[in-house]
């Protein structure tokens, strides 16, 4: 199997050939553009990966920013206004505006029962689901970057028992393991009587995201590595002398970075759905703590009467993890150097 890097480096050299032979036209601006600037001219040029780039950034930025834009539009997500203004709600509980109790006063409208804003609550929601997801991936591509790379290259038994390991996680039935034994897991740490603290959670629900996540990573590049060791510059370090370290971070990391953002790029929205899923199941974060799981567990009792507060949380999971994957896609075939530049 070739290498990305190499295949770019080929493609790149067979346009400069290309432009020695006479009457042979190159494309223009194609000189002495690296594999990088060739991938970042063919992602620009794809128009679904830029808008959904832009999404994107405007959901992190939402996410980071959700103190101060709730700090400016003057209301946070765990009051309940509509308890402290017996007006805003109705006899039943249900907000007494139409369409959620949309108003210039709470944009997205009010929870019913307990009244808190709609607009801060999603807010926070992404806020703390976006940041579960994001250290998940993070924590799974470190450990299935590491463990994949070091099980290629070692090889033999190594490469054995990291392969079976990787077999037993990637055939367990991992939602099943949350519902039953995140409990167990709690009790571990807190006693059946007290409250689990929703750090204890949050820790908790990445740790168990990771465990079962870095698996698919790892094989991914365990495969790459195992072709990657037999090539000719590979073989040449090792005639060198140089170490198994400088083998791997100098020769064979630089060859996998395309495969390692691929996987991390569709790895994320991944994570996205599985923490709203556990929360909406009751094993992940729960209420009162601001979530999308959590926000559409509690407009899944309402949406018969008033399915507004369930629109919001929806929609914008839905657009988020649409554009994500789109962007994972664009940024796929922006780095395959057979696309083309």
């Amino acid at each position: 199997m070739t290498s990305p890097t190499t295949n770019a480096a080929k493609t790149v050299e067979a346009v400069d050939t290309k432009s020695q032979i006479p009457g042979a036209s190159t494309p223009k601006g194609a000189e002495g553009r690296s594999p990088g600037k060739l991938a970042w001219r063919r992602f620009k040029r794809d128009r679904t990966g830029v808008i959904s780039a832009y999404v994107v950034i405007a959901f992190f930025l939402l996410a980071i920013c959700a103190p101060l834009i709730a700090k400016l539009y003057g209301k946070d997500p765990y009051t309940t206004y509509g308890q402290d203004n017996p007006e805003l709600l109705n006899g039943f509980g249900y907000p007494a505006l139409p369409n959620g109790g949309i108003s210039g006063d709470f944009w997205f409208g009010i929870e019913p029962q307990l009244g808190r804003d709609v607009f801060t609550f999603l807010l926070y929601g992404i806020r703390t689901s976006l940041l579960l997801a994001a250290a998940a991936t993070i924590l799974v591509t470190l450990i299935g970057v590491a463990i994949g790379i070091t099980a290629g290259y070692l090889g033999g038994k190594t490469d054995y028992l990291v392969g079976r390991v990787i077999d037993i996680l990637l055939s367990f039935p991992s939602t099943l393991f949350f519902i039953a034994f995140m409990p167990v897991v709690y009790g571990l740490f807190v006693s059946p009587d007290d409250d689990i603290p929703t750090s204890l959670r949050a820790i908790c629900l990445i740790l168990a995201l990771t465990t079962f996540g870095w698996a698919s990573m790892a094989r991914l590049l365990r495969g790459q590595v195992l072709a990657l060791r037999e090539r000719e510059f590979v073989e040449a370090a090792k005639v060198t002398g140089a170490s198994p370290a400088r083998i791997i971070f100098k020769e064979l990391l630089p060859n996998l970075w395309t495969p390692i953002l691929i996987q991390s790029t569709l790895a994320l929205p991944a994570f996205v759905t599985a923490e709203a899923g556990l929360a909406f199941l009751g094993v992940g974060i729960i209420d009162p703590t601001p979530d999308w799981g959590v926000m559409i567990q509690r407009g899944a009792s309402f949406y018969t009467d008033d399915i507004t507060f369930m629109l919001f949380p929806g929609i914008s999971m839905i657009i988020f993890v649409l554009a994500f994957n789109l962007l994972g896609d664009s940024v796929r075939d922006a780095l395959d150097p057979k696309s083309k530049g």
